[in-house]
């Protein structure tokens, strides 16, 4: 059957869906999505997934995509970010069929994607996007998607837009604001960019940016003739966004949590999700803000929650009548409301700064390094600093790594075979070797793990060579690739 294309993927296997819960790293894991779909979501998207890493490691694919099947978390999309055709490619071949669509990511504009060079840094790379999307569209059995970040000027966003399109691409979510557009100074996405885009191409088109509630989807479809939107942090703040609902806060963490129990993720997803949840909360207990920060199992962390529950009820059985918000809130801080991130001048009175762009250094300070102002320090490197004064954070005088021969990662100092771990663990298991220097000793195991069942009938060991261990040891060393 071919695959479906544009408007008719939308409308069949998205099941014309208007309301989107975006990627997010580390935060649109199986259990939020599922959580966001009991709560009107009708599509899904996995976190960002990093293609080589995907397409090298057994267990991050088992960990983000392969795990326990849940015929609930449909329709979904899977997103990459990737700077190469054929990994791209290999990496949504091992995807495509846990999945609805994969997405290509061009819009993350974080400083590790900077690093990467991937998402939103790729956006003036026509050439490679091209090239990337057409071998995507030919080779996969689903539709390739793409997520992108405006550029200043309409026009080029248009362009870009089109040519997209015209590379292959089925659908295009479009996140109204540039790359330099985050943090402090995310500012207003830009709606007009998108309605430019919507009018421009012929592939089904969601919009992204200021969304908080549920009015705001629907003025934005009203405003830019989108098929649908994706939420964020409007979605991690109120999960029933969708809904049109301000619940409890404690109800959605509850539900959460139980969740939680039977499709398990990382402690740390966890943790940011109660933070995102109680926020409003967490600014009146300060000391459950360090418990929840400190808690180390999930047992805890429902404790917390508990605990948080608690102390709202009694603040609401000692309500006075006609009591209102406190702190400007629209609501009172146990229910799901929206965050306002401040801005650059708000968020220098909270640091208690004068005005000037030093208040908002935070996640900026390693950019503005990079960018050569090398006099403003991030705060972790300035705690190293005050443990070591000598300590020099010049990029030109770090270290120099020796690459792995076979992936270009860093190797091992003292891999025998100058690779990687990752790549030393597979070339000693095809050859039955050991390598001290990773720790991998899968040739001493077979070896010990011969002697011992020979010793059982009796027999004394014979002279083992390379070949002979592949083929008679097998099971033992698959046995010993678990171990390691």
């Amino acid at each position: 059957m071919p695959k479906l294309r544009g408007e008719a993927f939308w409308r069949e296997t998205l099941r014309s869906a208007h309301y989107v819960v975006a990627p997010m790293v580390d935060q649109s894991e199986l259990a939020w999505r599922l959580l966001s779909r009991r709560h009107g979501a009708q599509l899904c998207y996995t976190p960002m997934l990093h293609a080589q890493v995907f397409l090298r490691d057994a267990n991050y694919r088992r960990e983000n995509l392969y795990g326990e099947a849940c015929p609930e978390d449909r329709p979904l999309i899977v997103q990459f970010c990737a700077n190469d055709p054929e990994v791209f490619v290999q990496a949504a071949l091992l995807a495509q069929d846990y999945c609805d669509a994969i997405d290509l990511n061009l819009g993350c504009p974080q400083m590790i994607a900077k690093r990467g060079h991937y998402g939103a840094f790729l956006q003036e790379e026509w050439d490679l996007l091209q090239r990337m999307i057409l071998l995507a569209n030919e080779k996969l059995s689903v539709p390739i998607t793409c997520k992108i970040r405006v550029f200043p000027d309409i026009d080029k966003t248009v362009k870009y837009a089109q040519m997209l399109e015209k590379a292959g691409c089925q659908l295009l979510t479009v996140h109204g604001r540039t790359k330099e557009q985050k943090g402090p100074l995310a500012g207003v996405a830009s709606w007009e960019h998108i309605q430019a885009v919507r009018k421009a191409v012929n592939i089904p088109v969601f919009a992204n940016g200021n969304i908080q509630c549920l009015s705001d989807v629907e003025e934005c479809i009203r405003k830019t003739g989108v098929h649908g939107v994706m939420s964020a942090e409007g979605n991690l703040h109120n999960p029933a966004l969708f809904e049109g609902r301000n619940p409890l806060v404690w109800e959605m963490a509850e539900e959460y949590l139980e969740i939680v129990q039977k499709y398990p993720c990382p402690l740390s997803y966890v943790r940011a999700h109660l933070f995102k949840l109680w926020h409003h909360t967490l600014q009146v207990y300060q000391q459950l803000r360090e418990e929840l920060a400190k808690v180390k199992t999930l047992e805890g962390i429902v404790d917390v929650n508990r605990e948080l529950k608690l102390r709202c009820q009694e603040e609401i059985a000692n309500q006075k009548e006609g009591e209102k918000p406190k702190e400007g809130l629209p609501f009172f801080h146990w229910i799901c409301q929206p965050y306002i991130r401040p801005g650059p001048k708000e968020r220098c009175r909270e640091n208690g700064d004068s005005g000037t762009e030093k208040g908002v250094r935070g996640k900026r300070a390693l950019e503005e390094e990079e960018d050569g102002n090398s006099e403003l320090l991030s705060k972790n490197k300035q705690k190293k600093k005050l443990r070591n004064p000598n300590k020099s954070f010049d990029p030109s005088l770090k270290p120099k790594y020796a690459k792995c021969d076979q992936c270009g990662n860093p190797k091992g100092t003292k891999c025998v075979f100058n690779m990687c771990r990752g790549c030393c663990k597979k070339r000693a298991f095809k050859e039955v070797a050991d390598c001290p220097g990773h720790g991998l000793l899968f040739k001493t195991k077979y070896e010990k793990s011969l002697s011992w069942q020979h010793s059982q009938k009796g027999i004394q060991t014979p002279e083992i060579s390379q070949r002979g261990n592949a083929e008679v040891g097998e099971t033992a060393v698959l046995k010993e690739a678990g171990d390691s």
